[in-house]
């Protein structure tokens, strides 16, 4: 998840449940894909027990007293856990049946349990998903179908140091050449010991590294295959380990370190979400204030980020659908997202909410908003926390330089394969 109260340093940015995981690469997800049926119209009635997690688990029942104030024949009962009890709790509750009537699911796992049969669809025009950032909605669809809606969302920016890039002389990246530029003049000019921090591989480094796969127009599924192994794959490679190989950046630095070396002002800029505005602000205080700044991510043949968040579904065993659907649409409302969002600083994943506010008003949060409009999530399937590994161990090998991208890119693509999709 995103949040600052468990995201101390970019390790915790890969946190369980939190990395967006959408449909297979290649599928538009827009209209014609299998719905669940209708639900009934009027006011919500009966019990519904709801499961989430984290912040957001903690501070639903102030929304759900919203909901049962609008529909007081209708009784929401909320159960908050942590996140690392998550996926266990769950994947035990549909192996057992016991499953409530609503959870908050990590996008990461959305293949997985939807693979299980548990979700029920999304109801057939209950949800206009051109009211959602179209990355989001991507991450609620399993080959071809919608299991859920999204709840809020997050993505990575470049966070960087305003005062060293003045000092250097140097202006927001906006290409790949400018981002190796920009690092360039934070370390030769801008007095950082490290122009840039990137993920040196390891777990979660596919959340940094996909970004720029992306940019580079490279895909890890196309039309239910793998795809890692393609010229644009490494080309994506070859540009990220060059920060490396140029020592731009470090393979040493431990992650739980680099927030405190970017406010000591020895790493120039850094890959994160939304989360480390209130790192920077609380651990940074007064003296990093104005110091630092945000910058979309580079475009080469896309300035593609990378979406995570979390989303809503209802399971097929609740005895309440009708209501439980009804809780699941009052939380996409803009007055329950913009609540959300006051209470634990959770992103909306519904467009219109970022039209007032602080969400309008906070040049920061603008800026991720505007990058939410170019984010992109990885594949739905059943295997994919098997396929992140590899991904991760390919993305280190290069960064270390144990082995070319070339040879990284096509043992991917064997590994991958061989784990198949789980279908």
């Amino acid at each position: 998840m995103k949040h600052w109260r468990y995201a101390t340093a970019l390790l915790l940015a890969v946190t369980l449940g939190v990395t967006g995981c959408g449909r297979d690469e290649g599928d538009s997800g827009s209209g014609g894909q299998p719905a669940g049926k209708e639900i009934a119209a009027g006011k919500a009635t009966g019990e519904i027990t709801v499961w989430a997690m984290g912040a957001e688990g903690e501070k639903l029942t102030q929304l759900a007293d919203d909901f049962t104030r609008d529909n007081p024949e209708a009784k929401v009962t909320v159960t908050s856990f942590p996140f690392d009890a998550a996926h266990d709790k769950i994947a035990t509750a549909i192996a057992g049946q016991q499953t409530p009537d609503v959870s908050m699911i990590g996008t990461t796992w959305m293949g997985e349990f939807a693979k299980t049969g548990a979700f029920d669809p999304t109801p057939s025009g209950l949800f206009d998903q051109s009211r959602f950032f179209a990355g989001a909605w991507d991450t609620t669809v399993v080959d071809g179908t919608s299991y859920g809606v999204p709840w809020y969302v997050e993505t990575r920016l470049i966070y960087h140091r305003g005062d060293l890039a003045a000092r250097a002389g140097a202006q927001k990246p906006t290409s790949w050449q400018g981002l190796t530029d920009f690092a360039t003049a934070m370390k030769e000019k801008g007095g950082a010991k490290w122009g840039i921090y990137l993920q040196p591989g390891g777990t979660g480094s596919w959340q940094t590294f996909m970004p720029f796969a992306w940019q580079a127009g490279a895909e890890i599924m196309r039309d239910g295959e793998f795809t890692l192994d393609t010229p644009e794959m490494q080309k994506a490679l070859e540009y990220y380990a060059s920060f490396f190989e140029q020592g731009l950046a470090s393979a040493q630095l431990a992650p739980e370190a680099v927030g405190s070396s970017f406010i000591k002002g020895e790493v120039g800029a850094f890959v994160s979400g939304p989360w480390h505005m209130g790192i920077l602000r609380e651990e940074g205080g007064a003296a990093l204030e104005g110091k630092w700044d945000v910058a979309q991510m580079p475009r080469e043949t896309a300035g593609t980020s990378f979406i995570g968040g979390s989303d809503l579904v209802v399971f097929k065993d609740t005895r309440n659908r009708d209501t439980a659907w009804k809780f699941v649409q009052f939380l996409t409302t803009p007055a329950a997202q913009q609540k959300l969002y006051d209470l634990v600083g959770s992103l909306p994943a519904v467009q219109e909410t970022w039209q007032s506010g602080a969400l309008a008003d906070d040049r920061f949060l603008r800026a991720f908003g505007e990058q939410l409009k170019d984010a992109k999530s990885a594949p739905a399937i059943a295997t994919w926390e098997q396929i992140a590994d590899v991904i991760d161990a390919g993305v280190e090998r290069v960064v270390r330089g144990v082995s070319d991208p070339a040879s990284v890119a096509k043992d991917m693509q064997a590994k991958a394969s061989s784990i198949g999709t789980g279908s």
